[in-house]
């Protein structure tokens, strides 16, 4: 979400996104029998399909209300979220009464999220001080500022201790979990952008990434071990209406059981093969006249497909109207043949958000449905939606979830994940939202139980 600098600086009617006349009719017919949320305090400007129902809400702890949230990983009976005044752990194994078990105050956006055994992995792509969560922000100009990695012991989960950083080039916007269990090591491929020459540590070109090598056993030993150019030539300079000129990737999604990487970056999307994960090389890369700005990144569960986003305005714009369309801000399917992307289709929420109203594409996880495509996705105020994309070139919604315009005049859902039955999505201002859809197209997912979900490193479904 680049709406904020990682420097530090500011950054009524329907449309579809289904190509198909029957896909247009079932999302129509959804969206004429809305429910309301009517047992859950404050709930009333919910609106939801009828196959959807609000389980919980959990307001943010005290010390991060102030500070909005961001993403989320599961681990066990335990939902990690983001926030850019540090994290909060949430117990879920019981989804209608998910509590704060603690939260750690520790500053620095954007908090990007994953966990592996007993550590937490968060990302800074903000410029501070020092690694310490007393740090406070100051300009990236400034030679002895820091960002990059955070790594937290969380295997007291009522009191995560903080045990080592780990600076990287440019900060850490996102970063991906890639698991080394031969070498009993993690990485973290770290995403980052924005450089600029009076930057000490994040000069341009940035076209690169950064990798982080987490040795399991003695993990205060992490380290960067290659910075691989992602754009030896340069990225995307041309694209209409890009948001800004390739110089760095936003996201990256991994699925290491196939050797392969997806990258959203900036104004290109790109495969990677992995299977030399110290070293990864990019096999294919691809643009589009109407994305704005490659976002993130989702494979289907057989590997054969991607859907990228497109966060046009950065996040921070009413994109989901129809002065905008549906083919722009919106997702993109591409089939993966003979190593090549082939486009198939957009897919965009198919009801109308006020002008007011921040909205457009962004972070979702797979509903693991056995020899389906469907995957929910969270669109800032607009919500959450569940959608099938099995047939790529006729994507359409199964179900969603939103609310009214946020009092604050800027919010939403930044994360919106499906993990062992239920629907979790991290509201900038709300807290943590609790959902579950009772459809049968869906219903099949509960059979999957996984013990751990860091979104962007996918795994075969019960092969996590």
């Amino acid at each position: 979400m680049p709406f904020a600098s990682p420097r530090g600086g500011g950054r009524a009617g329907r449309f579809s996104g289904v190509a198909g006349v029957a896909g247009v009719a079932a999302v129509l017919a959804l969206s004429a029998l809305p429910a309301r949320a009517a047992d859950i305090p404050g709930a009333d400007e919910i609106v939801m399909s009828p196959n959807v129902s609000h389980v919980a809400n959990v307001p943010k702890p005290a010390g991060l209300a102030a500070t909005i949230n961001t993403d989320i990983a599961f681990q066990g009976d335990y939902a990690f979220v983001g926030n850019y005044g540090g994290f909060s752990i949430y117990d879920i194994r019981n989804p209608k009464k998910a509590a704060v078990v603690s939260s750690v105050v520790c500053p620095g956006s954007q908090m990007d999220m994953s966990v592996y055994g007993n550590l937490l992995f968060a990302s800074v792509d903000s410029s501070r001080s020092d690694d310490s969560c007393s740090s406070v922000a100051q300009p990236a100009s400034v030679k002895q500022s820091w960002e990059g990695i955070r790594i937290f012991d969380i295997s007291d989960k009522a009191s995560p201790k903080y045990i080592k950083s780990v600076e990287t080039n440019c900060g850490s916007h996102t970063h991906t979990l890639v698991p080394d269990r031969r070498r009993h090591n993690v990485y973290l491929y770290v995403s980052s952008y924005l450089p600029a020459a009076n930057y000490p540590d994040c000069q341009p070109p940035h076209d690169k990434i950064s990798i982080v090598k987490v040795p399991l056993g003695d993990p205060t030993s992490a380290a960067v071990v290659n910075t691989p150019v992602v754009f030896p030539e340069g990225g995307n300079e041309t694209q209409p209406g890009l948001l800004l000129p390739t110089s760095g990737c936003h996201d990256i999604t991994a699925y290491p059981e196939k050797g392969i990487a997806a990258g959203a970056c900036m104004g290109d999307g790109v495969l990677f093969d992995i299977r030399d994960p110290e070293n990864p090389k990019v096999t294919v890369r691809t643009t589009d006249p109407n994305f704005a700005f490659w976002h993130s990144a989702t494979f289907n569960n057989e590997g054969t497909k991607v859907v990228f986003t497109d966060e046009l305005g950065g996040g921070g714009e009413a994109t989901c109207n129809e002065a905008t369309g549906p083919t722009r801000g919106a997702d993109a399917i591409y089939d993966i043949a003979d190593g090549r992307l082939v486009f198939k289709s957009y897919f965009k929420i198919p009801r109308y958000q006020a002008d007011s109203e921040n909205c457009v594409a962004h972070n979702g996880s797979l509903v693991p449905v056995k020899g389906r495509d469907i995957m929910v996705q969270a669109w800032y105020q607009g919500g959450a939606s569940i959608w099938d994309f099995t047939d790529s070139a006729h994507p359409s919604e199964i179900g969603y979830f939103e609310r009214g315009p946020a009092p604050e005049g800027f919010g939403g859902f930044w994360s919106a994940y499906y993990y062992n039955g239920y629907i979790y999505a991290s509201d900038f201002h709300k807290g943590l939202d609790i959902i579950k859809i009772n459809d049968p197209r869906t219903n099949n997912a509960r059979k999957v139980h996984l013990d751990r979900l860091n979104v962007q490193t996918q795994g075969s479904y019960g092969g996590h």
